[in-house]
């Protein structure tokens, strides 16, 4: 695109920010409170925020680069780009976070038939269907092609039995797509098959799992004789590995992303702890300056894979390089504010709000997505090229 319409694009996409974003949804808030997640079930916090959602969706700006046939705003990179930096200009909160944007979008666009993009993709854009991950098992974590949850063939349908662990927000979401063994015969990385199933149906029950952070996102997912009807398959029967693999980029450089603050309008380190600057000592100051650099650092180098996507090139293994640095990041700058914050940090719901738990949650990040020991692992060998 010549830069004559690019700053046409802008122009017209900063007027429409300005009209119709709400005053209260331009704090920059992504801490839980301030998330909208949508789902049938979702209750919004206030007028504000369903309006944000609502004018936003009908625009395609919750998934700006999806095809305007599949919800979205059909935004190309350039104009992505621009999207996010005028979004961030007026600091203006992301009108919708969701597991099927993140991750389930990516797969359906790139394995889905377009009569499956039609069916699930616009209601994920309206923020109408909530959607959670089945990948790890008891047995399959770090090892996740080891799942055993299993699914027998009954001409039309699956019928599933098997159970899923860590699956964050099963209890509120809607559907959810899962890895399911469908031959038991095959080697462990085949006989694999990527489904999509209904929460909301005989045979499906979740347990929360509580977390030292008090916060629980976590679920155990059980299927007893759930049924799945055959057109719920995403990609080919038995070769769920392939969908499994190409989410996981997604999903790894989506906690890249988030974990170093650069998601949704986060606010940066630097304006959280600005109020008490001035008074931490030298070594604390000049750890959060090092902490903000490092994020514009994989800001920068998170832009540079997304245009290496545009021109056909995935991040591939270099995910797990992505998702380790962000991990790593997201830890050291909650681990600075509990510095910064000193005794008021320890408080669980004091003037600073709940930042020992979110320090505790942090920890979450070295094993959500892969571990950080399987991404270094694959760093090494996969990247780098070292000898096993």
């Amino acid at each position: 695109m010549t830069a004559n319409t690019l700053d046409a694009f802008r122009a017209e996409l900063r007027a429409w920010l300005e009209e119709n974003c709400p005053e209260e949804m331009r704090d920059g808030l992504m801490a839980e409170e301030g998330i909208c997640w949508g789902g049938k079930d979702w209750v919004f916090t206030s007028e504000a925020q369903k309006l944000w959602l609502e004018r936003c969706a009908a625009k395609g700006y919750t998934v700006p680069t999806w095809p305007v046939e599949y919800g979205g705003a059909g935004l190309n990179r350039e104009q992505e780009k621009i999207f996010f930096e005028e979004r961030a200009r007026i600091n203006a909160r992301s009108p919708l976070e969701s597991f099927g944007i993140w991750m389930l979008g990516p797969a359906l666009l790139h394995f889905g038939t377009h009569e499956q993009k039609l069916h699930y993709l616009p209601p994920v854009a309206r923020g109408e269907v909530r959607w959670c991950q089945g990948y790890s098992e008891p047995g399959a974590g770090s090892d996740l092609a080891n799942v055993q949850t299993h699914g027998e063939d009954k001409g039309d349908h699956w019928l599933v039995n098997g159970q899923k662990i860590w699956t964050s927000y099963a209890d509120k979401a809607d559907w959810i797509f899962a890895l399911v063994r469908t031959d038991r015969d095959a080697p462990k990385h085949k006989g694999i098959s990527f489904l999509l199933c209904d929460m909301d149906q005989a045979g499906v029950e979740t347990r929360p799992i509580k977390m030292i952070s008090g916060i629980s996102p976590f679920c155990e997912t059980f299927f007893t004789d759930a049924v799945i009807p055959k057109e719920q398959i995403v990609g080919e029967e038995n070769k769920g590995w392939d969908v499994a693999k190409y989410l996981l980029t997604h999903e790894r450089e989506m906690i890249s992303g988030g974990g170093a603050g650069l998601s949704g309008g986060g606010r940066a380190l630097g304006a959280v702890l600005a109020d008490t600057m001035d008074v931490l000592d030298a070594n604390t100051r000049a750890d959060a300056m090092r902490c903000e650099v490092d994020a514009l650092a994989i800001g920068l180098t998170l832009e540079r894979y997304k245009d290496q996507a545009e021109a056909g090139q995935g991040a591939g293994d270099a995910s797990a390089m992505l998702k380790y640095m962000g991990t790593e990041l997201n830890k050291q700058r909650h681990e600075l504010m509990m510095n910064a914050g000193g005794s008021d940090a320890l408080e669980w719901d004091g003037p600073l709000g709940n930042r020992a738990g979110d320090w505790l949650r942090t920890k979450a990040n070295s094993i959500e997505g892969g571990t950080s020991e399987v991404m270094l692992s694959i760093v090494s060998r996969r990247v780098l090229g070292l000898p096993g």
